[in-house]
């Protein structure tokens, strides 16, 4: 679908999501290397499984904090489930890894809510649809997106300074079409 306006919020949990997936990680990492060096059945895949995920762990360290770029712990995740997989106890967390692995991404993604015509739509899991008739006001000022419910719900986030060269508009023609939608429903 197309809308009319789409504003992009702020993720504020990139940094909880990538120290989850840190501490996840690590504290496996040395559960599979305890399994390794007190068990009489040695598995090589915890001792492989533990180098690769303390390598990739390292890496992502080193490219966030020296080289500055995104990154992404999907890789270690996938390889934590994996090496759980092969563990004698709770090879059941292989699953939760593995569900972590798949959702990080967009655990980090930007908010987008897109406004048209008839509807307000959040990209979300799952996706929330609201109409216009559920707001009493909203607006966007100084890239704080605030969003007044008629329940008395209130959502307040600062926008993304991202620009990826899409045309963006003034605030003024935003917040006088959400007037003029709001308006229209009443």
């Amino acid at each position: 679908m197309i809308y009319k306006y789409v504003v992009t919020l702020e993720n504020t949990s990139r940094r909880l999501v990538d120290r989850f997936s840190i501490l996840l990680s690590s504290a496996s990492v040395l559960l599979f290397l305890l399994q390794y060096i007190s068990s009489d059945d040695k598995r090589m895949m915890q001792l492989i499984g533990a180098t690769v995920i303390a390598l990739l762990v390292v890496i992502n360290i080193f490219r966030l904090k020296k080289l500055g770029k995104s990154v992404t712990y999907s890789y270690a995740l996938f390889v934590t489930a994996l090496t759980w997989a092969s563990m004698p106890y709770f090879p059941w967390l292989s699953a939760l890894f593995l569900v972590m692995a798949l959702v990080e991404r967009q655990a980090k993604k930007n908010l987008e809510i897109g406004f048209n015509d008839d509807r307000i739509v959040f990209n979300s899991i799952p996706r929330k649809q609201y109409e216009w008739e559920d707001f009493t006001n909203i607006m966007l000022r100084d890239n704080l997106l605030t969003l007044d419910f008629k329940n008395n719900k209130l959502i307040q986030r600062e926008t993304s300074d991202d620009d990826e060269g899409e045309d963006d508009c003034s605030e003024d023609e935003f917040n006088s079409y959400c007037r003029e939608r709001i308006h229209k429903i009443v």
